[in-house]
């Protein structure tokens, strides 16, 4: 068994978006796009962890459990493609203010642990499709999904049979307060 593993945290998409998603992706995009992610794999990435020793990870996982913060809703909205990696997203116009704080948050231990953060900005996205290296046609607009975030889970990549799945290790709910 290897002594680290490859984690992320992240917000994952209900079933029924998930099914959404992948069916407005069918009819918006031609095959020859880029290669189609698995609606298990649909999800908004917080924080990018890298490969973690177990130490690291039990360290992670008890400062996630601490977070108290609220639920929050947003609008997946905006739609783009960044040719190099050669994804297509999904992503939201005006994140939320509770998103954005969790993903900084959940960022900052990362890096108090010793986890390598990207110096890019936070970008709120789902990556639709891969390997999409050629210009794409992106429509205009997207059905305009709203999404409620409940809660955010730690995940592991696992590559095996030349394919990558997210296997979500553990799950914390977000706290519904009231914020007035």
């Amino acid at each position: 068994m290897s002594s680290s593993r490859r984690l992320f945290f992240a917000l994952t998409l209900p079933d029924a978006l998930q099914q959404q998603v992948i069916r407005w992706r069918a009819e918006a995009f031609a095959p020859e796009v880029g290669r189609p992610v698995a609606a298990a794999n649909l999800h908004l990435t917080l924080a990018f962890l890298g490969d973690v020793s177990a130490q690291k990870e039990s360290a992670l996982k008890k400062l996630a459990g601490r977070i108290s913060q609220p639920g929050f809703s947003m609008l997946l909205d905006d739609l783009g493609h960044w040719p190099r990696p050669g994804v297509v997203w999904l992503g939201t116009r005006r994140a939320p203010r509770g998103l954005l704080q969790l993903a900084e948050l959940l960022r900052s231990q990362a890096a108090r642990s010793g986890c390598y953060q990207s110096p890019m900005p936070f970008h709120p996205h789902i990556t639709l499709l891969r390997s999409a290296t050629q210009p794409v046609a992106v429509p205009p607009a997207t059905p305009g999904w709203n999404f409620s975030a409940d809660e955010f889970a730690l995940y592991q990549s696992v590559f095996e049979n030349g394919r990558t799945r997210y296997q979500m290790l553990e799950q914390w709910s977000l706290t519904h307060q009231d914020t007035r």
